[in-house]
């Protein structure tokens, strides 16, 4: 057995484990109250079948600018005029804004309370100062109207190059995470409009909060649709593994001894035997089958039924005995 094979039967074993030892518990809280005195063991029924797999990993994250400049002013003074809006392309070296600086703004004034000829001339002595766009993008933030002054400090615009999906993945499956593999991008403000994209980048530094160690993951779509803004948040699966049309079991199906896979197959009596199997990928739902039974078998999967009326649950509130007062209620099942 590979270290692959041997990695994904210890994973596996790990989930069936838990998930028996879940059912232990309920059944030992059942017999605590008492109500039930015995249990009985049935089964269901269960076919192979040939399906897809895909195996994957989820993250939530937040969409955010990849290459994000702010404009200031190369000088204190007033604006002039802006012509750009907020979600508009533009290449390097566009004009965006026209302003003059605090002493041209002065002269200009002076000038237009002499008269509109005098206005004109010192418009052509004195040229307004232009700000371009330093890299070819998108405006995501106008932050300034003609007439405004403004301080050396002060943002204009900001302009992205694109944007990107930093999704926040958790140590434990952070080697799992690859620059370069496929990933689908849900927002949460468009779920029903997925987006297609690839992992660019991982980060060298962890973040750790509420004792949650968790790597930035850089998403990029592959195409940015028109409505994708900076800050919303985002639901990404990165897609490790795709298997086609392969055999598959319920998890819930296999069983080990030691570090033996194996499941229960209905023989030509009808009587559930031990078959070992070999094991490949699992989504978490279901099991690749890569070999010891065929789509014909007959699977079974143990139940436990407890003996007493159906649709009882030992957890939910149950009806008191006798007497005025008594009242009946309906469990809800999840």
């Amino acid at each position: 057995m590979g270290a692959d094979a041997r990695r994904r039967t210890r994973n596996l074993k790990r989930i069936i484990l838990v998930s028996a030892g879940l059912a232990a518990l309920a059944l030992a809280i059942y017999f605590f109250f008492g109500r039930a005195k015995k249990t009985e063991v049935t089964y269901n029924e269960v076919k192979p079948r040939r399906t897809d797999l895909r195996i994957t990993v989820t993250s939530t994250g937040t969409v955010s600018p990849q290459g994000r400049i702010e404009m200031k002013p190369p000088v204190p003074g007033r604006v002039d005029s802006v012509l750009v809006k907020e979600g508009q392309k533009v290449r390097k070296g566009q004009i965006l804004a026209w302003m003059s600086s605090t002493e041209r703004a002065a002269l200009l004034d002076s000038a237009r309370a002499v008269s509109s000829e005098e206005f004109k001339r010192f418009q052509e002595y004195y040229k307004a100062t232009p700000i371009m766009a330093p890299v070819s993008g998108t405006i995501i933030l106008r932050n300034v109207e003609p007439g405004q002054t403004v301080a050396a400090a002060d943002v204009l615009l900001v302009v992205s190059d694109r944007l990107q999906v930093v999704a926040k993945v958790d140590e434990t499956d952070i080697a799992q995470i690859k620059p370069g593999i496929e990933a689908e991008i849900i927002l949460d403000a468009y779920p029903k409009e997925p987006i297609e994209g690839r992992v660019q980048a991982i980060a060298f530094e962890a973040k750790t909060v509420n004792n949650v160690t968790t790597y930035d993951v850089d998403t990029l779509p592959k195409k940015q649709p028109d409505f994708m803004r900076s800050g919303m948040t985002a639901n990404v699966t990165f897609i490790l593994k795709e298997r086609e049309d392969i055999l598959t079991l319920p998890l819930s199906a296999i069983q080990f001894k030691k570090e033996s896979p194996f499941v229960m197959v209905k023989d030509t009596q009808g009587k559930p035997v031990e078959t070992l199997v070999e094991i490949g990928e699992s989504d978490g739902s279901n099991t690749e089958i890569v070999s010891g039974i065929d789509e014909n078998a007959t699977v079974l999967i143990p139940r436990v039924q407890m003996p007493g009326k159906q649709g009882t649950n030992p957890f939910g509130p149950q009806r008191r005995g006798g007497g005025q007062g008594s009242s009946s209620g309906k469990n809800r099942v999840h």
